[in-house]
């Protein structure tokens, strides 16, 4: 369970960042809710986690799925850019927490 844990936690996470371009400065009431919703949810689910695997592993995988999920919206929300450099280093993140991911096993 704390596998599906960190995963959803994670995707909070992802939620809890680009909910922060939206509710610019907290001024905007919706999207500051789902800033505190999710950003609460992400830390408790990451609690739950933490209690069944290693803290350095599902911290590393939290904010790598975090860092990559915001990086891939900010590409298709945002407009940032896409140059092949910034792929390729997302695509290590990707890699690191898939290796982080087989070298832990239940």
């Amino acid at each position: 369970m704390g596998w599906v844990f960190l995963f959803v936690a994670g995707f909070s996470e992802i939620i809890f960042a680009v909910s922060l371009k939206y509710n610019e400065g907290f001024t905007k009431l919706y999207p500051s809710i789902v800033t505190c919703i999710s950003g609460g949810a992400s830390f408790y689910l990451l609690m739950l986690a933490i209690k069944t695997l290693p803290l350095g592993t599902a911290y590393a995988i939290w904010t790598g799925i975090g860092a990559v999920g915001v990086a891939i919206l900010g590409i298709f929300l945002f407009k940032e850019s896409i140059e092949w450099f910034r792929i390729l280093s997302i695509s290590f993140i990707v890699l690191g927490i898939v290796g982080l991911k087989l070298t832990h096993i239940d």
